[in-house]
């Protein structure tokens, strides 16, 4: 009981009951003119009022050269960072910079489009047996490819990953090797979440609503890759018991706050949707979008909403079109706890969303001269590390400056 009342309490801030009606700005907002002509539900669903921090950020490039890294993980204590190249590789950097060589016993990937070696996250036991969980595009012969998750032992000289499985595979396979979605987070010891996309294809994007596929779904599975017994849809026809929410384009961010799931996905022109996904809920792609296509025709059935589907947290148009998110704790910025970060590849270096509760009331861009940051991991002192996603593609460390 306590859970559904903080779950109907949350959707209704989210729908602005009882918050205050701030400023909506419009063309005249300095991220850009909007591509689609809908009107927000609500007040600050879209174009939160700008917010200037009083802080300074300092940068230190810990190192380069990594071939699009999708992800970085921080170790504990001095081991450095478990870094994902989108080629296939999984290398160790050391808190000086020195890059490894790949780290063996690595899935083999499908290195195509935007298929390859995605996530990367330590385990919740990981002090107790240094399991490492990884997403990726799986091959799966004559062209296809799925999104797949996988775990494995990371060895204590950080040069292989043995004991390594499969625990999850996206079904069916597709022939399109784009929109894998592919982020995994745990809630507690021993429930993962995946996220997925719907491989983008106009013959493929409806099976986000296909409740037997797991395409533009959030997974919910146990870490060993077994299924809850609590999930929403277990034994029930025609479901897929792995799926937890479903009707989503492609997400690509994730975190935890405060027992939610709260995850990002890549809208088409316009249309990126901050969410907290509730078991069973439709969150209406693609019959229902704040975007429309890049083209410009409108998307399914040319509204943003539709009774029976969620409504976004947020939303953005233009795109920021997300990288990983995290919700921020620490000392370094103690202004900015339990603000939202995430890294942007169109609106360039880290968005910074302000957040009540489940309500955004501000947005800031900071470091807008990184360009693609596409993963931010905030480090045991409040610092934070991001990986910028290009061909020579950095770690970067950012602390507070001396006068802030």
């Amino acid at each position: 009981m306590k859970q559904i009342t903080k779950i109907t309490l949350t959707t209704a801030l989210a729908a602005g009951l009882g918050a205050p009606a701030l400023a909506q700005s419009d063309e005249g907002h300095q991220w850009g003119t909007a591509s689609a002509p809908f009107e927000p539900a609500f007040p600050n669903q879209t174009r939160a009022p700008i917010e200037v921090s009083d802080v300074t950020l300092e940068q230190e490039t810990i190192t380069g050269g990594l071939v699009h890294p999708w992800a970085v993980e921080a170790l504990p204590g001095d081991e450095g960072f478990l870094v994902t190249e989108r080629t296939g590789n999984l290398r160790h950097v050391s808190m000086d910079g020195e890059v490894s060589e790949p780290i063996s016993g690595v899935p083999e990937v499908y290195n195509e489009n935007q298929g390859g070696l995605l996530d990367v996250k330590m385990g919740p036991t990981f002090d107790e047996d240094r399991m490492v969980y990884m997403t990726y595009s799986k091959t799966m012969g004559d062209e296809m490819s799925a999104t797949a998750a996988a775990r494995g032992v990371l060895s204590e000289d950080l040069t292989e990953i043995t004991e390594v499985e499969d625990i999850w595979v996206q079904d069916p396979p597709s022939p399109t090797p784009m929109h894998y979605g592919s982020r995994i987070v745990f809630d507690g010891d021993d429930i993962a979440f995946i996220t997925t996309g719907e491989h983008s294809s106009l013959a493929e994007r409806d099976f986000a609503q296909h409740m037997e596929k797991t395409y533009g779904k959030i997974i919910r599975i146990h870490t060993d890759g077994s299924i809850p017994e609590n999930n929403p849809y277990v034994d029930e026809e025609y479901h897929d018991d792995a799926i937890w929410s479903y009707g989503h384009r492609n997400v690509q961010s994730a975190a935890m706050h405060d027992g939610f799931l709260f995850t990002i996905e890549h809208g088409p022109a316009g249309g990126d949707e901050l969410n907290m996904p509730l078991p069973t809920r439709n969150y209406g792609w693609p019959i229902v979008s704040y975007g429309v296509r890049y083209n410009g025709p409108l998307i399914g059935s040319g509204e943003p909403r539709m009774p029976g589907m969620e409504e976004p947290l947020y939303y953005w148009d233009p795109v920021i079109a997300p990288g990983d998110m995290l919700f921020y704790e620490g000392e370094e910025f103690a202004d900015w706890e339990d603000d939202l970060f995430v890294g942007g590849l169109v609106a360039p270096g880290i968005v910074r969303l302000g957040m009540q509760g489940a309500l955004v009331t501000e947005e800031e861009r900071l470091l807008t001269d990184l360009g693609r940051v596409r993963d931010i991991e905030v480090l045991e002192d409040g610092s934070f590390v991001l990986a910028t996603d290009y061909e020579d593609g950095e770690l970067i460390h950012v602390t507070s400056g001396s006068d802030s």
